[in-house]
This record gives structure tokens, sequence and C-alpha cells, in this order.
């Protein structure tokens, strides 16, 4: 009877304890947060180790207060952080505390300011920035000019001035002490790392910080292994993992008494034009390439949910959505300079034809079947013609002579021999020969085109050909539902003839009118091994509308990090990470763009402006929503940002990832809401629990059992 009053008179509760075990696939380099930028695991690890003053919030989605109260003036200039009160690093004891104060938040920004500070990136958030100490809990940063962004920079982990003494700047990135064995003022606090035969054990303990969150989860630790195959033996072990893949069907791998969730963070994955390449700087062609990629094969075949097409991601999507029609790519294609050598033959035809068809030299044949050693007799009306006159330097006649040797003049008539001896001047030979008529003075008078052969067989074809232009040139004037009309696509070049197309011809490779073609360079990493899979999926697509696709895929992360900073590609299918401000200026900016030196020290490591994109009024419009803190300002110049991308079309965005996270059921009070990194996921750890009480509900007590058992008994 007491077992069963105190379980109708209680609920479960969460309480501390508990360790949660976190698997995942990667490795670790270490958790100093100036340094573990591009480790998702070690900023995973870093998020609970060090706080910074300001956190992101997943539930509102903004960035709010952490260890710091932060005020912000209303020119948006002047960020005044006042730390909380007794706030204690984690090297504390009752015999040295070790508090947090404005020394180490000074420390903190300024080392990254410093000449010789090993992370650009991050130097180049606080560049121009001024920090003064206004007493032991606050700092003031003054910013040259107001940024909107501001506040994400300043989540960044504090750290210990005092771990650092006497410390060069150059040696801190190499400083595998701390790295190795951090000391931080977050949540959770280092304990050991742990090397085993399957995995790399990472252990960390609760922390309590006075004022702060208070956290039921003891311990957390992460278990790093090789690869999933490996992550599943211990699978027993564990009670959540961090990045599930899936299988060709979409799902994912897990056993069944997981729970996975789904989601996505401001994140894409694009196609990058290199604009400083002349192959891609016709605006009609990338717009062509545009229209010519299916996304939604692409997404089927990645089990991707969420097309995008911009890399705005602030802005509705819903109106925006590039529709894959391959008829408008190649209409888009006709407008371009790369075109069908079938369009390229049939103008170049054309244009000969049109010049042709006038002035003295209209009678001059297009085609001729002529051996060598034979010649070509032409003729043509003496009006309007002041003699002498030459054809080829070949001096034209007005007579004839007989056989006797006598020469009978021609009425209004003139005549000429040209010969097609090998070497001989003004000979016409093999292939295409301009005939150009001058006066005494050399001025050109008129000008003409013939072709010449000298097998049949090959004269037949261009005879065909001929009559094929001549009847292009009549289907201009009959109805459109009329058998015998034909246009470009009616056409095929073959052997450097057109001809009727059939249905089985392939699609020849487009070329501009110097007859180059169009032959483009995908550059794409190994990693993650679906980038390949995408780029063959564009190779494949392009290649249906004529554009010929190499794909460059190095081997190792080395290899295909130099080729994306020296910009060695027409293309380059990357992802972009908005992370919490969605800011785009990095990667758009001009300022962002790669310089142009063979000398691989002059390159900048942070040029995110992977298209060389540069537009001055695009420049105005990203640094107007930096510098905005107007909404209606800041709407108003994204929808004009988005105007201009849609037209000038720097990248192609294909899709934002899916990940999904998993958990066994014994892991409670966990949510992932609105997260701009995967480390957000524990944004909301101060709510997850695995241990378990009881709890007397409101009014009830030990003392309420004699009245439950009166009232039990005589129900």
């Amino acid at each position: 009877m007491i077992r069963t009053f105190y379980k109708d008179n209680t609920l479960l509760v969460p309480k501390q304890g508990g360790t949660y075990i976190e698997g995942a696939v990667g490795e670790v380099a270490g958790w100093n947060p100036w340094f573990n930028t591009g480790n998702d695991i070690d900023r995973d690890i870093a998020s609970l180790i060090f706080s910074g003053l300001m956190r992101y919030d997943t539930a509102s989605g903004v960035i709010v207060n952490d260890l710091a109260e932060v005020r912000v003036s209303t020119d948006q200039r002047t960020y005044t952080a006042t730390l909380r009160p007794d706030l204690f690093w984690h090297d504390s004891t009752a015999t040295d505390p070790h508090p947090v104060t404005a020394d180490d938040v000074l420390f903190t920004f300024t080392t990254i300011q410093e000449p010789g500070f090993q992370n650009p990136i991050l130097a180049q958030n606080f560049k121009g920035v001024e920090l003064e100490k206004l007493d032991d809990r606050t700092v003031r940063f003054k910013l040259q000019k107001p940024y909107a962004f501001f506040t994400s920079n300043l989540m960044l982990g504090l750290l210990p001035k005092r771990s650092f003494e006497n410390r060069p700047i150059p040696d801190l990135q190499n400083d595998l002490d701390f790295r190795f064995q951090p000391v931080g003022a977050g949540a959770y606090q280092f304990v050991s790392t742990i090397q085993t035969d399957i995995s790399t054990e990472v252990t960390l303990k609760r922390f309590s910080q006075p004022g702060m969150p208070s956290y039921y989860i003891e311990r957390v630790v992460f278990r790093i292994f090789s690869d999933y195959s490996t992550l599943l033996t211990d699978i027993l072990n564990l009670s959540a993992i961090r990045q599930v893949p899936r299988n060709d069907e979409g799902n994912p791998i897990l056993p069944r008494r997981f729970v996975p969730i789904a989601y996505s963070l401001p994140q894409y994955v694009g196609l990058f034009f290199n604009l400083d390449r002349g192959i891609v700087q016709d605006p009609k062609l990338r717009l062509g390439l545009q229209l010519a990629t299916n996304k939604q094969e692409i997404a089927d075949t990645l089990h991707e949910t969420k097309i995008i097409d911009t890399g705005l991601l602030e802005i509705d999507l819903t109106d925006w959505r590039y529709k894959f029609d391959a008829t408008a790519a190649k209409g888009s294609f006709f407008d371009s300079n790369w075109n069908v050598p079938e369009k390229v033959r049939l103008q170049k035809l054309l244009e000969q034809r049109e010049a042709n068809a006038v002035g003295p030299l209209q009678n001059a044949p297009r085609i001729a079947l002529l051996q060598t050693g034979a010649v070509l007799v032409m003729t043509g009306s003496t009006k309007n013609l002041s003699f002498p006159i030459f054809i080829n330097d070949i001096r034209v006649s007005t007579g004839v002579t007989l056989p006797d040797g006598t020469v009978r003049s021609l009425s209004d008539s003139w005549i000429v021999k040209i010969p097609t001896g090998n070497g001989m001047s003004g000979s016409i030979k093999l292939g295409f020969t301009i005939l150009r008529m001058n006066d005494a003075k050399g001025d050109i008078v008129d000008s003409a085109f013939v072709e010449r052969f000298i097998d049949a067989r090959t004269f037949a074809k261009a005879s065909d050909e001929f009559r094929l232009v001549e009847q292009f040139i009549r289907s201009k004037t009959l109805p459109e539902n009329d058998p015998s009309r034909i246009d470009v696509t009616s056409l095929y070049l073959e052997n450097g003839f057109l001809r009727r197309k059939k249905e089985n011809d392939p699609l020849h490779t487009r070329i501009n009118q110097r007859g180059d073609p169009l032959r483009l360079t995908i550059l794409t990493s190994s990693r993650p091994a679906h980038y390949k899979k995408i780029a063959e999926i564009v190779k494949r697509q392009w290649e249906s509308v004529g554009a010929e696709v190499v794909l460059d895929i190095p081997d190792t992360k080395r290899g295909f990090e130099n080729k994306l900073l020296r910009r060695q590609y027409d293309v380059v299918l990357f992802g972009q990470s908005l992370f919490d401000n969605l800011d785009s200026y990095p990667y758009w900016h001009s300022s962002q763009i790669q310089e142009k030196s063979e000398d691989v020290s002059k390159l900048k490591l942070d040029a995110f402006n992977l298209s060389q994109y540069a537009s001055f009024e695009a420049d105005t419009l990203l640094a107007r929503i930096r510098e905005t803190d107007n909404q209606s300002s800041r709407e108003k110049a994204l929808k004009e940002l988005s105007v201009l991308f849609k037209k000038d079309i720097p990248a192609i965005t294909l899709y934002s990832p899916l990940s999904v996270y998993a958990h066994i059921d014994n892991v409670q009070g966990l949510s992932l809401q609105e997260m701009a990194l995967h480390s957000d996921r524990f944004a909301t750890l101060s709510n997850w629990y695995i241990d378990t009480g009881r709890q007397f509900i409101a009014g009830k007590s030990w003392f309420s059992f004699p009245g439950w058992i009166i009232q039990t008994l005589f129900k």
C-alpha cells in the first residue's frame, strides 16, 4: 500500500546524474576556440567547455546574453559587455580560485588582433575594433562603422589569460597542452582523453556557475570513431549518434532502439562559376546551365528534401524556384556566345550566301567541283564598272579569244579565268576562298565566297547542304505546320556538312564563333563522398544540352584546397554555411575575391567569394544589409540583392543538406530547434536528463498517507 500510495501521489521528475555518451565519425584536433573552426566535432566539444559573452538561442533564433550582459549603443558602433558576477574558470580550486575577469575578455579578443595570429578568418572579424577595459567586469568594443552582425563575434568562447602567460603569438596554435587539456568557463569541464582500440574517448563533467543554468547530466562522453561501421560495433554503449548516414533509400542506418531526428542548418550546396574564366562570363550561358540543372533529380538521388534557389536564406523562397527546363535552356544558349555547331555552320553559310547575292560577283558559284589544274570561268555585267578590273589579282577581260587568235568583244559583259594550281597567285584553294574584285587603285569593289572540292562524293554532300540552306530560307515564309518547313533544330552537322537530323543523332558539343568547344571543368572535393555523385549528375545534365564537362576531384583534402585557393576551376561544387547571422557578405562582396598571384603566400585564406563575383551594386546592398538595424531597410536590400543575383547568376544553388541526429529513449527533455551549427543541438542541454526520481505532487506528502488509507478502504 505504501508503494501504491507513493506511485499515485508522485510524478517522475528529472534529477541530476547519469552519463550521456555520443558516438561520432571523424577525428579530433583540439578544442582551442581560436583554432577549431574547421572541425565540427572539435566545435561540438568546445561548445560545452567554453562559453562566450553571448550565445545563440535556438528557441528564438536570435543571439542572447551568456556570460555577460551586452548593451549596444544607438548608433550600433559601441558594444559594452559586463560579466556576470562570480564566474570562475574550470581550474579554480578552494585554495586557488580563478575568476573570469575583464582582463580575460580583453586578452581573448586583443590576441586575435595581434600580428602573427594564425587564424586570418577570425582576425578579419575584429579588424579595426577598439577594445577598452572599463572595470574588472566590463569591456567596451568600439567599431569603426555599424555592423549588425557583430554580436555573432561575441559568441567566441572566452579563454583564460593565465593559461597563456609568456606564450608568443605565433606559437598559440601549436600549444598542445591547452589544445588537449583546455580550461574554459562553460557548462562542462574537460576530464580526460583516452585512446582505445576503436575510438578516441573525450570525457567532460558538469561544472556549475552561479547565476547560470543548472544541468542535470553529470557527464558527457564523446566517442570518435574512424568510420561508421566501427561505431556500430559499439552501439550498445552509446546514448546518441552525432551524424547518422542514410542508405540508398534515404533511411537512417540505425538500430530500432534509436530515435532519429532530421534537421537542416542554414547551409547550401551550390555550383559556383569562376567569373574570372572567360568561358563562363556570358550570362546567357550561365542561365542556360542553370535551366539545364535538374535540382529535383539531384535531391531525389541524395534523398534531400530542401531544394533552394538562392544563397540569401533570409528571403521567402516560394516565388523564386527555377524549374528545370531543357527547352528553355537551349533557348538561352541560342542567344549566347555558345551554340551547337549546326547553328554556327548555318550562320556562316547564310552570311556567305548574302555576300554572294549582291554586287558584280553575284553570279559567283557558292560551291565548285574543280580538279587540280582546272580553271573557274566567271562572267558578269560591266554595268557600273570602271576598267581595268581585277579578281584575285587576275585581270578581267571584256573580250574572248577565238580559236583563230582573234579577240571578240563581249557586249556589256566581262570574263575571267581563275586557276586552281597550287601556289599560283590568285588561285582557288581547297575549301573556302574569298574572291575579291578590285579596281585599278586596289579598292575592293565586291567580294564573294566559293568553296572548292576535288572529289564528287564530297561535292555531292556540299550540294545537299546547299539545297538545305535554300530550303531553310524558304521555310521562313511557310506556315509552322508545313511538313517541308525546317529550322536549325532540323539540321545535323556531320563531317563538316549539314544534313537532315535523325532521331538517334548524338548532341554535339557547343562551340563559339571561333570554333572553340564549350568545355567546362567542375572542381569538387572527394569528401563528402556524395559530392562526386552530384558532380556526375550535373555532368550528364549539362552534356545533354551541349556542354563538355570534365570532373576534377583531387584525392586529398590538401589537393582540393590548393586548387580552390588558386581558383583553378571553371565551376566549383561546394557548400557554404551562413551560420547564425545569415550574413552573405563574405561570400559575395568583391573584397572577398581571391588575389591573382602565382605566389601562394600572397593568396588570401579567407577569400570566400568562390565565384570571384564583383558588382558595385551588390557591394552596396551587402554593406547596407550589414550596417543597418532597420528591418524594413534590410528586407528591401535583400529583395534588391535577390533580383540582382537572379540576373547575374554567379552561382547555381542546389539544396540545403539534411542531417540526422539520433538518441535512445532514456535521453529525455531533448529538443532540436532553429540551429545554426551542429553544436547548437546542445543549446538546450540544460533541459536534458537521463536519471529520474519521484516528487510529490502539489499538496501531497507522507503526512497524506493516513488519509489516503481511509479514503481507499471506505470507497
